[in-house]
Parts: C-alpha cells; sequence; structure tokens
C-alpha cells in the first residue's frame, strides 16, 4: 500500500514540475515579447493559439471576448488586417480602392463646395452631402462631398469618419458608390465620392406624390439585382467580409441610367468584429426603422443575416410602393404583407402590389421575387439565404425584365 502510495506522490510531483516548467516557458516568451515592444495576450490564448495553429504568432490573440468573426463569414487573412492602418496614413495612397483615390487639402475642399455654400443633395444624423465641382466653367465634372459634423462628440465623428474611409478604400463595385478622395486636416473628415445625380430609391418610391414618375416593373427589378449583387459582393467578394447595417432605399442612389450605388458605408462592420451588445458598446441603434433585422434587436449581434433580412424588406419596398413603416399606423410592412406571402404560391401577392404600376408587371418574376422576400425576412437567421443564394435565384427568375432594361452582369 505504501509503495502506491509512492508512486501517486512521484506521479504527483513530477506531473507539477511539468506544468510549472510550461507556464514559465510561456511566461518567458511573454516578457520577451513585451521587451520586444508588442502587445502581450493571455495566457490562455497564447495555449489556444499555439494548440490551433502549431505556431507562435498564428493569428491575432488580442482581440478578447469583445470581438468575434463577422457571423457566416471565412477567417479573414492576417495580411489585410496588418496593411489596413497604412490606407489612410499620410502620403501612403489608397489601397484596393483604387490608385485614383486622392487625398485633398482643406482648401481644395472649400473651393470644390464654394465653402460650404453649394447645394445640400444629402443629410445624415452625422453628415452633411454638398454638390463639389472639379474644375472651372461648363466644363467642370460633379462630385459629391460628404463632412461629417456632430454635436455629439469628435472622438465618436472621427471614428465614423475613419471606418467608413477604411471601408470605401478597399471597395470597387459598379453598383457601390465610388471614392474619389477623402480629407482628414480638419476634425470635420470628408469624404469625396462620385456625383449620382438622380437621388434616392426612397425618393424615387415615396418623395414625390402622385404626379411624380412611376418606376416601371422591370426598373425596380434590375435595382433589385443589382443591389443583390453588391451586397453579395460586400459579404463574400472582399478579402474581409463586410456587413452594410443600414440597407435601406435611402442609402440607394440612381445613377443617370438608374443603375443603382449603394452608399453610407458609416455603420459597416468588417472582418473580426464586435458581438455588438447595443446598450454597452453603442449607445444608438444601427440601423433604419422597419428594416431592422428583429434578431439584432433582441440579441444585439451584428451578423450577414441581418443585412439578408433588409434586403428583404427592400424586395417589399419594391414590390408594394409601401414605406417599410407607418408610423400612422404604426406598422411594419413586414407584418402588414405577411399574409400576402404566406400565399406566394398563388395570386396573394398580386393583391399588395403597388397600385401605380396599373397591372404592368410579370406575374411569374412576382411570386419568385415575394418567395424570395419572404425567406430574406424569416424570423430564425440561420434558415435565411445568403446573399449568394438570393444572387442565383433572382438571376433565375428575373430574366425578362433585365433583358428588358439591359442589364449587364456585375
Amino acid at each position: 500500500m505504501s509503495a502506491v502510495a509512492l508512486v501517486a506522490g512521484l506521479a504527483s510531483a513530477a506531473l507539477f514540475l511539468v506544468v510549472g516548467a510550461v507556464v514559465l516557458f510561456l511566461y518567458n516568451s511573454r516578457l520577451s515579447q513585451r521587451e520586444g515592444g508588442q502587445k502581450m495576450a493571455p495566457l490562455w490564448r497564447w495555449w489556444s493559439c499555439w494548440s490551433s495553429t502549431g505556431e507562435k504568432g498564428g493569428r491575432d490573440v488580442e482581440k478578447g471576448q469583445t470581438t468575434a468573426r463577422v457571423a457566416d463569414g471565412p477567417d479573414p487573412p492576417v495580411e489585410p488586417a496588418v496593411e489596413e492602418k497604412k490606407k489612410v496614413e499620410k502620403g501612403n495612397g489608397p489601397a484596393a480602392g483604387g490608385s485614383d483615390v486622392r487625398k485633398f487639402g482643406w482648401k481644395e475642399v472649400e473651393d470644390m463646395t464654394e465653402s460650404f455654400s453649394s447645394a445640400v443633395i444629402g443629410e445624415g444624423g452625422f453628415s452633411t452631402v454638398y454638390l463639389a465641382r472639379f474644375g472651372d466653367g461648363e466644363a467642370a465634372a460633379l462630385g459629391a462631398v460628404k463632412v461629417h459634423r456632430s454635436s455629439s462628440g469628435s472622438e465618436r465623428l472621427l471614428r465614423a469618419f475613419r471606418q467608413e474611409l477604411e471601408v470605401l478604400l478597399n471597395l470597387r463595385h459598379p453598383h457601390i458608390v465610388r471614392l474619389l478622395g477623402y480629407c482628414e486636416d480638419r476634425e470635420e473628415g470628408v469624404l469625396v465620392l462620385e456625383y449620382v445625380p438622380n437621388g434616392t430609391l426612397h425618393e424615387m418610391l415615396h418623395g414625390g406624390g402622385d404626379a411624380s414618375p412611376t418606376l416601371p416593373w422591370a426598373r425596380r427589378m434590375s435595382i433589385a439585382l443589382q443591389l443583390a449583387r453588391a451586397v453579395e459582393y460586400l459579404h463574400d467578394g472582399c478579402a474581409l467580409p463586410i456587413v452594410h447595417c443600414d440597407l435601406k432605399a435611402s442609402n440607394v442612389l440612381l445613377d443617370g441610367r438608374f443603375d443603382c450605388k449603394l452608399c453610407d458605408f458609416g455603420s459597416a462592420r468588417a472582418g473580426f468584429e464586435s458581438a455588438v451588445t447595443q446598450h454597452r458598446l453603442h449607445p444608438m441603434m444601427m440601423g433604419s426603422p422597419g428594416y431592422v433585422d428583429p434578431h439584432y434587436l433582441r440579441t444585439g449581434m451584428v451578423s450577414k443575416k441581418g443585412d439578408v433580412y433588409s434586403f428583404g424588406v427592400l424586395l417589399l419596398e419594391l414590390l408594394t410602393g409601401a414605406e417599410p413603416f407607418c408610423s400612422e399606423k404604426g406598422q411594419m410592412l413586414t407584418a402588414s404583407v405577411g399574409k400576402a406571402l404566406a400565399f406566394a404560391e398563388g395570386s396573394g401577392v398580386c393583391g399588395v402590389l403597388d397600385p401605380r404600376l396599373g397591372g404592368q408587371y410579370d406575374a411569374a418574376e412576382t411570386t419568385a421575387v415575394a418567395a424570395v422576400a419572404s425567406r430574406c425576412i424569416g424570423e430564425r437567421p440561420s434558415l435565411r439565404p445568403s446573399m449568394a443564394e438570393v444572387v442565383r435565384a433572382m438571376e433565375a427568375a428575373l430574366c425578362s425584365s433585365t433583358a428588358a432594361v439591359g442589364a449587364k452582369p456585375s
């Protein structure tokens, strides 16, 4: 019996020594890292990192519990994240957004907006968009200057500006508004964007009253497909997956051919991102009434499926011509047309179509698009389609409309 106890004691002592040696080794490694000027991660994260990658420094272990991968996206590569800080530093030029992105001086911004006395073509909670002119005379090119201004504090303002700038520097898609340049000489961060002349989709659908021209069915479906491709690009076509977080009709611009341009990336989240709890990290709710994913409202979690939900609401808006939230009735569009969507295989959807269409629509396309919208606004995010699936379904269903407007694959 004593021999068994002796063996057990020796085994325990040996195990203790091994554990102590491992802890000492990890501590010395962290100490060496600190002397080298690097940030230190908790020991358990080092162990997790080594056990999963087989070598030290295989992934960013400094994110901590406030960060998590943007849902439904692949692990982003390390290199783009390292290069992210270089994109907006003076003299380093643009990143993947294109070599034509310029850094402007404040005087140049004043000149192109006539000291901010030019026409205001857009306004948001933290920004004002001015019409800009590059050059003199009738040959002057037009642009849009977005100035970030707010009374809520410069730190938050600067963070929003930097966030939108860094996202836009990485984007190049025919249906996403193009960044031409930026200015960071003052607290009011400035983005210089391409000019998109035909206003927003919201203005086209809701802004002009009965006297305004009606957006035809084929054009509506073309815009829907273009927007779906743009969001799919954000989710799956970028080095770091991007969640827009504020898809709505007023953030969809229409160019001279009435093709769409998605804009306003001030709420976007990219790559490894916070599992956001609204009251703790974001005092103001992201998104807009009627478009916000109920799952986000309940949990504060940002994911690609939140964009899918908002896109589904936009589809309903294009189908019905109704706003996503009726303030008079206090009712969401998703609730008011829910019964019709439940019978998407029959004639229920046709009964809620925009009456301004005057019966000029494709019945088969209507049923197919309503079915896509129904899946997008499903209560359970895991059962919603990805944007890639949405694009495939719409491309298959909208052959007639895309042919009618001459839409090209993006």
